[in-house]
């Protein structure tokens, strides 16, 4: 295991912050920037800007908005950490969505925390990525373990499920077990987020789900025999 990263006022951690709002963004560096050992090397406040800026700056930690006008921090998060794989990603909303944080888990995110959290609280979590821990919200994360564990009787029953759905949906269901949004599917598979949502909606009631989340387990699990059972030829 690769030893923990220290950070000293001389060799600071280096954060980068991406926020559509401007005063957010200015809260966030006022309150890091007043730590001697972190260093606010850049921000962004679109997706675009992001990705333009982000990688130039080779940032230890870059602090993602999740909603955005222009996309999502957890797309950036994926194309960010694609870049510089060394880079840690502590998501940052106000919204308590386990969607979301199950999506920023599969992106490789360290951290998700809600922007409730107090400032002595998002330091220490910046610390506690950039040194290569992870920081995920409890209540959020625990709630999320609650929900996939309310579902065992979903597992076992994938085989007639999953033969009712069209090619078109079992794509799109694999593309969900692999954390992409509904925009990134829509750009892979050259459709529009609209008719991505109805493909969904379709393939979860399919599936007998209520659920995004759901679906990405059972993509999971309709993955796992595959990479198991059968030797290669």
């Amino acid at each position: 295991m690769p030893e923990p990263r220290t950070f000293t006022e001389q060799h600071p951690i280096r954060v980068f912050l991406l926020d559509d709002h401007e005063v957010v963004r200015r809260g966030l560096a006022d309150l890091l920037d007043a730590e001697p050992d972190i260093s606010v090397v850049g921000d962004a406040g679109s997706v675009d800007q992001a990705l333009a800026r982000g990688p130039a700056l080779r940032p230890d930690v870059a602090v993602l908005d999740v909603r955005l006008p222009d996309g999502d921090g957890i797309s950036v998060c994926r194309e960010l950490r694609n870049r510089m794989p060394g880079l840690a990603c502590l998501m940052l909303t106000s919204f308590d969505d386990e969607e979301a944080l199950l999506d920023a888990i599969m992106a490789g995110a360290s951290g998700y925390v809600l922007k409730q959290i107090r400032g002595s609280d998002l330091v220490s979590a910046v610390r506690t990525v950039a040194s290569g821990q992870s920081m995920l919200d409890p209540a959020t994360t625990a709630r999320l373990m609650r929900s996939l564990r309310a579902e065992p009787a979903q597992t076992p029953v994938l085989p007639s499920e999953v033969a009712n759905l069209s090619p078109r949906e079992r794509e799109i269901l694999t593309l969900i077990g692999d954390g992409l949004t509904n925009r990134e599917i829509g750009k892979r598979l050259y459709l529009s987020e609209k008719t991505v949502k109805n493909h969904i909606s379709r393939l979860l009631s399919k599936l007998g789900v209520q659920r995004r989340v759901q679906a990405a387990v059972l993509a999971s699990h309709l993955q796992q025999p595959e990479t198991g059972g059968h030797p290669a030829r």
